[in-house]
């Protein structure tokens, strides 16, 4: 369902480009507002020109562009469960080897390192 509702949506936008590319440029941006020689308040509140088809069809493309964006976010941001960016999930607890004390427990089976019996540092 995502994947065809992407799709629509880029389609849509080439279409919507299309459209867009096609009309005609009204010209004078702010400036041709007013009209020449009228106010400002004349050109809003003057009456509207019929709209084309090519005008209705970019109102139309539009708010279908609009639409699909708006239920694609809502899509793709319920897929993913929330995270948070400071919490962090703590590390397993690693239980920590048993200290070896000295004289404590069996010597090792492997024979003593030190023959002489000299506990000391003998290399030192």
């Amino acid at each position: 369902m995502y994947g065809f509702l992407l799709a629509l949506l880029v389609l849509d936008g080439i279409f919507l480009s299309v459209v867009i590319l096609l009309q005609s440029g009204k010209g004078g941006g702010l400036a041709a507002v007013g009209g020449s020689g009228g106010t400002m308040a004349d050109g809003v509140l003057g009456g509207r020109q019929a709209a084309t088809v090519l005008t209705r069809s970019t109102w139309t493309a539009g708010t279908i562009f609009m639409v699909l964006a708006l239920v694609l976010s809502i899509m793709s941001s319920r897929a993913r469960a929330p995270e948070s960016v400071i919490q962090v999930n703590a590390p397993a607890a690693q239980t920590a080897p048993e200290p070896v004390l000295p004289g404590l427990g069996d010597p090792p089976a492997g024979g003593d390192a030190n023959e002489s019996g000299n506990p000391g540092n003998d290399g030192n």
